[in-house]
């Protein structure tokens, strides 16, 4: 029986006093159809591996290449500035600091004692111009009815006058009767006059107190508005921020009060201008909040800023002076929940919001 090892019997003399290859296939049927299949196998495990790779990268590629990314992003809204619109005491303030309140919830009061009795007294200024409006009418009412009565009487002077002149011609009056109704007559045509004088003038005193009355109600409006505005309610529904505000306080007109948060909240993110090119509204968007890692938010780019944030700051870069360096220029990019986030989110939080431009 052959003793020797199999590394023996691979190293044997080949004809012509070489030696075999370590890696020559067996010259048994068996051993040859074994070395086969390990060759096969290897074959097939490296082909296997090179695919997988190859896939990978193209995934990762695909991936990549499909997703805009950058940390210069921060929470935004439209902060409110609340201040009050009438000066006064404070007598109260039932918010406090970081509050949720509902659109409508009172902030805070301002006493409206003086506002109160300015919408009284311009109440009854109006009562007191209504009635004499309606005294004015009853005066135009009267004048014309003494107009009409003079008109009466100066008809029948005239007609007066006139028979008694064919009288005096027939010689059937004297001639001082006749006298009598000429004077009448003209007293009758003073007296219609004096009427219509009056009638006039009783006319013209009403548009006077129509426009007084107009003048009252635009008082009491003003009365009114400024009692409302003692009452300071919240806008929308929001958060209250650094709140100041303090009963016993004054507040001055438009002194601060406290700042507004409203829960409208979007992201706005500073991406690079060579980072747009695919970036278009309606992009979804993967949001990251850093206060909130294991969270995972969904939304949209809403619009591209029509310009580089410089070109709107308060003193833009003029490169038109001096030397010139190139600076990668950041665009800010509105981006919106496609939900409302149901935890509590604030302006300038960072964000690392990711699109998806394919």
């Amino acid at each position: 029986m052959d003793q020797r090892t199999d590394s023996e019997r691979r190293r044997e003399a080949m004809p012509g006093g070489e030696t075999r290859p370590a890696i020559a296939p067996p010259r048994e049927p068996q051993a040859w159809a074994d070395w086969l299949t390990r060759r096969r196998r290897a074959v097939l495990v490296i082909t296997a591996l090179v695919i997988a790779i190859i896939t990978a990268i193209v995934v990762w590629w695909i991936n990549t290449s499909g997703y805009e990314s950058t940390d210069d992003a921060f929470i935004d809204a439209r902060t409110v500035s609340i201040s009050s619109q009438v000066g006064g005491a404070i007598v109260d303030v039932p918010v406090t600091d970081n509050q949720l309140v509902e659109a409508g919830t009172l902030l805070m009061r301002v006493d409206a004692r003086d506002y109160k009795a300015q919408v009284d007294q311009a109440k009854a200024n109006i009562a007191n111009i209504e009635a004499q409006i309606g005294a004015q009418k009853a005066r135009i009412e009267q004048a014309d009815k003494q107009a009409a009565e003079s008109q009466a009487n100066l008809s029948f002077a005239r007609q007066q006058e006139e028979r008694y002149t064919g009288l005096v011609q027939k010689g059937a009056v004297t001639v001082e009767q006749s006298q009598q109704y000429v004077s009448g007559l003209r007293q009758a045509q003073a007296n219609y006059s004096a009427a219509q004088a009056n009638v006039i003038a009783t006319a013209k005193q009403l548009p006077v107190l129509q426009a007084q009355k107009d003048q009252a109600a635009a008082q009491l409006e003003i009365a009114e508005a400024n009692l409302s505005r003692t009452a300071i309610t919240a806008p929308e529904a929001g958060r209250v921020t650094r709140l100041t505000a303090a009963k016993g306080n004054y507040a001055a007109v438009g002194q601060t009060m406290m700042m507004f948060v409203p829960r409208n909240v979007w992201i706005t993110a500073n991406f690079k201008e060579t980072q747009l090119r695919a970036v278009r509204p309606g992009n979804p968007v993967d949001i990251e909040i850093d206060a909130y890692p294991k969270k995972k938010f969904k939304g949209h780019v809403d619009s591209v800023q029509a310009g580089s944030g410089t070109a709107f700051s308060l003193l833009p870069a003029e490169n038109a002076t001096g030397n010139y360096v190139k600076i990668v220029q950041r665009v800010p990019v509105k981006i919106v929940f496609d939900k409302p986030p149901d935890v509590l989110l604030g302006p300038g939080m960072s964000v690392v919001p990711t699109v998806r431009t394919k």
